[in-house]
């Protein structure tokens, strides 16, 4: 399958890996030696989260600017100047704040290469929009219930309920940060089924075999 270039704005190059995205990528193979899978998968995320700056970004912006784009249908496919567009609105934002900390053409660049890796594994130059939303929320700064409840709001129904496939879907998409960093086999790996049967057990009855995972709030 054809490669989709990506011409990075500071490097003025055509590949498909930003320079500082491979410096990080080994940086991260360094962690390897750290023995506990959850540990060491942490410790990954948290490196990622801060060379893309999204430690910064707040839960509450990201859902306005998601909202500006009118990014509402989450199975809406996105080019790479669709994903730039928002990426670029993000960490505009972002720099105003932290002037010091935020390059926004950098971290664009980088953020859309980790985008792409990790749900455009086929190279198409296309992504869903729940793909971003999930990818950005979720090494997003905030409390861990908000992520869990806007990330659970992309694929529930009315109601804040969904039933095993909308769950599935967002296992499906959330369990592609972990597997793109070589730590998806501590896990349960790529298949969802299981950890999908497993929130449902304790809410499926004879009498309802459709059952719906409700949303606490």
């Amino acid at each position: 399958m054809r490669e989709v270039p990506i011409g990075f704005h500071q490097a003025q190059t055509t590949c498909w890996d930003h320079p500082k995205m491979t410096e990080l990528y080994q940086s991260l193979a360094d962690l390897n030696n750290v023995r506990f899978s959850a540990y060491r998968t942490a410790m990954k995320i948290r490196r990622l989260q801060k060379a893309l700056c999204l430690d910064l970004l707040d839960l509450n912006v990201a859902q306005n600017t998601f909202a500006q784009h009118k990014l509402l249908n989450n199975n809406q496919l996105m080019t790479v100047p669709d994903v730039i567009n928002c990426l670029t609105s993000i960490y505009d934002g972002l720099e105003q704040e932290h002037k010091d900390l935020v390059n926004v053409p950098l971290c664009v660049d980088m953020c859309l290469n980790w985008l792409l890796n990790v749900y455009d594994t086929g190279r198409s130059g296309k992504i869903r929009v729940l793909s971003m939303k999930i990818g950005l929320l979720s090494l997003s700064k905030g409390h861990l219930e908000e992520k869990y409840k806007y990330l659970f709001s992309q694929v529930a129904s009315p109601g804040d309920t969904c039933d095993q496939r909308q769950l599935g879907l967002l296992l499906h998409e959330a369990i592609q940060i972990p597997r793109q960093l070589g730590e998806v086999a501590a896990f349960g790996g790529s298949n969802i089924e299981p950890s999908v049967r497993s929130c449902f057990q304790h809410v499926c009855t004879q009498r309802n075999t459709k059952a719906l995972f409700i949303l606490k709030v």
